[in-house]
């Protein structure tokens, strides 16, 4: 996936979960920041990010009427790593992935429909292939420590369900699968961040145990352009 008009900032402050306050070349401006995560250890004073822009409307002197902001905060380096926190472009990303056969993880793919309805969840994707019903959930990953990197970064009552829901899956004939999608390159291996929420941690190991498929990719960052490795 690529990104279009690239501005360089330096991060100042996040207000609340959807704004930050960014230096770009000597003006403060008030951005979007495209993850609600915590993302604590990455968004901290001082770091270099990247952020979109979108042209603002000349007549009105602000951002179109469907944007409070002329940016997105894209994408931050942490010491020499550069990671891209947009939550909406992990599944954009396996979407191509899917489509490019998937490193033929599933076979031959034949199907792929995105926002598939299972029992009480709504998962990322629903794949044939080969014969199979596949549910394929995907979660983006932003948290890295020493190498290592975790989901999630806050307690997800809403992941610990969706893994609940692949298992239960599994007894209708589907095959399922979680694929956390490693916003960043350079790390040593990926684990449930336990100490950030347990319960996900022992519904992920539970998952494991009856026979959903983890998967954890990497990914190529830079800022203009990202894509699963």
């Amino acid at each position: 996936m690529t990104y279009e008009n690239i501005v360089k900032g330096k991060f100042i402050r996040r207000p609340n979960r959807f704004m930050a306050d960014v230096d770009i070349g000597g003006e403060i401006h008030r951005v979007h920041v495209k993850n609600t995560g915590r993302c604590r250890e990455i968004l901290i004073p001082g770091a270099h990010v990247f952020l979109q822009y979108f042209p603002v409307s000349q007549e009105a002197g602000v951002p179109s009427a469907t944007r409070k902001t002329a940016y997105d905060l894209i994408s931050v380096y942490k010491k020499d790593m550069l990671i891209n926190i947009d939550s909406q472009v992990p599944n954009k990303m396996v979407y191509e992935w899917l489509s490019k056969g998937a490193n033929g993880v599933f076979g031959n793919v034949t199907y792929i429909k995105p926002e598939f309805s299972y029992g009480n969840s709504r998962f990322d994707f629903y794949i044939e292939a080969e014969g199979k019903k596949i549910l394929l959930e995907v979660k983006g990953v932003t948290l890295e420590n020493d190498g290592v990197v975790s989901f999630p970064d806050a307690p997800t009552e809403r992941g610990t369900k969706h893994l609940k829901e692949l298992i239960a899956a599994l007894s209708e004939g589907f095959d399922s699968y979680v694929m956390f999608v490693i916003q960043m390159k350079g790390v040593k291996y990926f684990t449930a961040a336990a100490d950030h929420d347990p319960a996900f941690a022992n519904a992920l190991k539970e998952a494991c145990d009856c026979g959903v498929n983890i998967l954890a990719y990497d990914s190529i960052v830079d800022p203009y352009f990202i894509t699963i490795d």
